[in-house]
């Protein structure tokens, strides 16, 4: 697991490896009530604001929800943390690339994706090995 205070205070793009060991029927905010299987999730995000205070923010425990991943995170433990230092809105490429995995679904539509055409921004991958995928390239 990455040490917080070496993740770098620059803009960018970044993906939370998860892991839900017991299935949960939650309700994410607004967006409605899912039921999350056991597995490994990714949920890409961008923090053209700066990567360290948004990771950092999903791994405190004590926060008030306000993102999607805020409801699931009170579930599912961090097993990896991805970055992608960029000024560039690369995370629908970067999802589009995880969707694209044999096994990859979406479990909870709308998720993280609010402000895009993205079906979601948390890919399921059941208990598969995730890759370390290449940053796409504009």
């Amino acid at each position: 697991m990455l040490d917080p205070l070496s993740i770098p205070n620059v803009p960018g793009a970044y993906q939370l490896v998860l892991y839900l060991p017991q299935e949960v029927f939650l309700r994410v905010g607004a967006l409605g009530s899912f039921l999350f299987p056991v597995g490994r999730y990714v949920y890409t995000g961008s923090a053209l604001g700066g990567l360290r205070a948004r990771v950092v923010r999903h791994l405190r425990l004590q926060k008030r929800l306000r993102w999607h991943m805020d409801y699931l995170l009170q579930h599912a433990h961090v097993e990896d943390i991805r970055l992608f230092p960029t000024q560039e809105r690369i995370e629908c490429a970067l999802n589009r690339q995880l969707l694209s995995l044999p096994n990859a679904r979406v479990v909870a539509r709308g998720f993280g994706s609010s402000d895009c055409h993205c079906p979601a921004h948390l890919v399921y991958l059941a208990n598969c090995s995730i890759p370390m995928l290449p940053p796409p390239t504009s």
